[in-house]
């Protein structure tokens, strides 16, 4: 799973005209979901979106709270075309994300998982597959791209050979 952060004074999602979450302040997330991606990644990524620390402390110690330190809320966002690729020709290819049913369960138990992590009433959510409109206003401006992903088979474990005795 792959994720933009951006500390926010508020942010909101809009669909056909309609508004369907608002936050004041605290972090928008961006969130995508890749093939490969299960609830591992999506807990690991939920927890990082919690504890990331991206607000000073009141004495000007930088970077020291969370948003459940300074009691923000979390606008969590699905945006498959995080993981597209632009490497050949001018149009996005977006193989690389994860489709349909499985997407979106996988991205409703993080979103899930984010609320669980939290408090339900801090953390709203998009429309999945709907066409959104997101506003804004960045506080910094402050924006991290943050990953989760599975491991490759190359970093497994390899079993251990070892030589018999002589």
């Amino acid at each position: 799973m792959k994720a933009i952060l951006q500390r926010v004074l508020s942010a909101s999602v809009t669909v056909d005209q309609e508004l369907v979450s608002s936050i004041g302040k605290g972090i928008l997330v961006l969130a995508a979901v890749a093939p490969g991606d299960t609830e591992k990644e999506a807990d690991a990524l939920a927890a990082k979106v919690l504890k990331l620390r991206l607000w000073d402390d009141d004495t000007g110690g930088r970077w020291k709270k969370n948003v459940q330190d300074i009691n923000g809320e979390v606008l969590c966002v699905s945006q498959f075309t995080l993981l597209a690729s632009t490497k050949k020709g001018n149009k996005p290819d977006f193989h690389g994300a994860m489709g349909g049913d499985e997407a979106r369960s996988l991205y409703q138990y993080f979103y899930r998982r984010v609320q669980e992590g939290y408090a339900v009433d801090k953390v709203k959510d998009g429309v999945f597959q709907a066409m959104m409109q997101v506003a804004l206003v960045n506080d910094g401006p402050v924006t991290l791209e943050v990953s989760a992903s599975p491991p490759k088979e190359q970093d497994q474990k390899k079993p251990k050979i070892t030589e018999p005795p002589k």
